[in-house]
């Protein structure tokens, strides 16, 4: 054989070898080209199995109780569970290294608790002194979170605070059951300079959700005044509201802790 006829021989051969060819999902392929090179065809990918490999992301929850359901769905038994409580956070690491066999650690659960409204109200004003009509606006406005005076007595409260807006406050005077009460004369183009007074008691409770799906916790808050050139400024001081957001928070840890079957971490997951 000739050179010459050595050329289409081997040409047909070529093309032989990159003749298509049926292949299926699932599968690894070596294929030759024409230059002699072998490739690599790996079908076991998503892209062509259309399944996942394996579990990944995070999910992120905002109560026990939704925790709890996904965590149930998807650990194992090298599951890892982390708690920070000054991130306010639990953090399962659902593929979390085996004991001899190491996995990628990124299919997560996290729960993030949210704060609610009425709490950051409350505590964006603890220790403010600010004017009557606002305060008293803010006592009608959270009713709903006052146990002792009751809410009532509150609101009775608030309105006193608010019809004397344009007083002029000559006095405050602390009584024997612990109330303050506070004297004033009202505008005399108003009223003919009549006198009036009213009383606030020293302390008061209130009962607020810390977190979005957590109980409500109470908190006494201490009345806080300050009288000047007339005028009467009120505010209130909160007993350790931060202290208390922690206690919800081990409270829902414990929660979860009787729900899941691996001891909790102190810490974050690398």
């Amino acid at each position: 054989m000739t050179n010459t006829d050595t050329v289409p021989a081997v040409a047909t051969l070529a093309q032989q070898a990159l003749a298509p060819k049926q292949v299926e999902p699932g599968n690894i392929y070596l294929v030759a080209n024409a230059t002699g090179d072998v490739r690599t065809i790996d079908l076991t990918g998503s892209e062509y199995t259309g399944e996942l490999a394996r579990k990944t992301g995070t999910t992120t929850v905002r109560d026990a109780a939704s925790f709890l359901t996904y965590y149930a769905k998807h650990h194992d038994d090298a599951t890892e569970v982390y708690s920070d409580v000054e991130r306010l956070t639990i953090t399962a690491v659902l593929d979390a290294h085996q004991a001899h066999v190491a996995r990628f650690g990124d299919h997560r659960l996290v729960l993030g608790l949210r704060r609610t409204k009425a709490w950051e109200e409350w505590v964006k004003l603890d220790g403010q002194l600010i004017d009557q009509e606002r305060f008293a606006n803010f006592l009608e406005d959270h009713l709903v979170n006052l146990v002792d005076p009751d809410a009532a007595t509150m609101l009775e409260i608030a309105q006193s605070i608010k019809a004397s807006t344009r007083a002029d406050f000559q006095s405050s005077t602390r009584l024997q059951s612990g109330e303050r009460k506070f004297a004033y004369t009202e505008d005399v183009k108003a009223s003919a300079g009549s006198k009036g007074e009213f009383a606030i008691p020293e302390t008061f409770r209130i009962a607020v959700q810390p977190f979005e799906g957590a109980d409500a916790y109470s908190m006494t808050a201490r009345f806080k005044y300050r009288l000047g050139g007339g005028s009467l400024a009120l505010g209130y001081k909160l007993e350790q509201p931060e202290e208390r957001a922690k206690a919800a928070f081990t409270d829902v840890l414990k929660a979860i802790a009787e729900g899941v079957d691996t001891p909790i971490l102190n810490g974050t997951p690398a």
